[in-house]
């Protein structure tokens, strides 16, 4: 009930058809939250929908939208009204892989607007809203890849450096108004981000559960300002922090280009 007081009654998903924003949905739903569902999957966010609504007895408010038109934050607003809203999950993102030079500009593009772009008009929408509140809660994506530069994985990894460092200093501006913001930092996680992404494996070791990572996160929000999940890959940043950053990059681009070699051998 206490989390329900303090982030409901609707929490906002975005890329809610699939992935962690799909699990997102299902656990803030098993919370009690009513939920506003966003992607461009129509089918399958009507199928989550009537789903969390039969099986946790909340309301679901399905938004088809492209989160990549110039106007999907204001289409997301109007399609909320006046509902209450005290939680953002700004999840929606994708990655690629490969050599810089050999990836489409416009895709790269497409992916900056996505990761980085989209989450700042996001927040800076609901922001004031959660601040009139008084309370709510705000999480933000990132991934493993914001602690080292990601040869092979250039653009992505950039991206998710923007939205940690987002997301870290949204917490110290909105924290005294009674905003909980919470950067989300998973490593390789078995949805269809990876395939998207053409990454098969994980760089270093398995592939994390999303439900494990939505649920653990969702236990550290209002706790601290970021969440890195699975051990191997705390250690890992730490490690990171010892060595010159030369260093972190020339072995982050020995690992990662062994993995791009391995993933082209077998193809």
């Amino acid at each position: 009930m206490a989390f329900c007081n303090t982030y409901g009654p609707w929490a906002l998903v975005t890329g809610a058809s699939s992935g962690l924003g799909e699990h997102y949905s299902r656990q803030l739903a098993a919370l009690g939250l009513n939920l506003i569902v966003v992607a461009r999957r129509e089918e399958r966010l009507r199928t989550l929908a009537d789903e969390l609504q039969q099986a946790c007895g909340i309301r679901v408010l399905v938004l088809v939208v492209d989160l990549l038109h110039p106007h999907a934050v204001k289409m997301i607003l109007d399609g909320i009204g006046r509902r209450d809203v005290g939680l953002v999950v700004s999840n929606a993102g994708f990655g690629s892989s490969g050599p810089f030079l050999e990836q489409d500009p416009a895709m790269l593009t497409r992916m900056v607007r996505l990761n980085c772009e989209l989450p700042i008009k996001l927040l800076h929408a609901f922001a004031p809203h959660l601040i009139e509140r008084g309370c709510g809660g705000i999480i933000q994506l990132a991934s493993t890849a914001a602690f080292q530069c990601t040869p092979w994985m250039a653009v992505y990894g950039a991206t998710k450096v923007f939205d940690l460092h987002l997301a870290e200093a949204l917490m110290v501006e909105l924290g005294p108004h009674g905003i909980d913001v919470l950067a989300v930092c998973p490593g390789h996680t078995e949805t269809e981000f990876h395939e998207v992404a053409g990454i098969a494996k994980a760089a270093i070791g398995g592939a994390a559960k999303p439900e494990d990572v939505v649920r653990q996160s969702l236990r550290q929000l209002g706790k601290r300002l970021t969440y890195v999940h699975g051990r191997s890959n705390r250690l890992m940043i730490r490690s990171n922090r010892l060595v010159p950053r030369a260093v972190s990059a020339w072995a982050a681009g020995r690992i990662l280009g062994k993995r791009l070699a391995s993933q082209d051998d077998k193809s």
